[in-house]
């Protein structure tokens, strides 16, 4: 399986609009403050996000997300 991936920007845009579509604009605010504020090691919270996932695996996540039409995937 061969998968494409988007831009950053595309992501992150795409990703905003899903937390403000299913969250209080008050709840987006203290993520995004949470995740860029700390100045964190990106690397090491991905890896803790994404510990058990392939890319095989988070492509079968983002397509039923897609296919669920509920907005948030379950």
């Amino acid at each position: 399986m061969k998968i494409v991936l988007p831009n950053e920007q595309a992501v992150i845009q795409d990703a905003l609009r899903i937390l403000n579509q299913t969250m209080a604009s008050s709840q987006v605010v203290v993520l995004i403050s949470r995740l860029w504020s700390d100045g964190g090691d990106y690397p090491q919270q991905r890896d803790e996000l994404f510990a058990d996932e392939t890319v095989d695996s988070l492509a079968e996540k983002i397509q039923a997300f897609e296919q669920s039409g509920d907005g948030r995937g379950e």
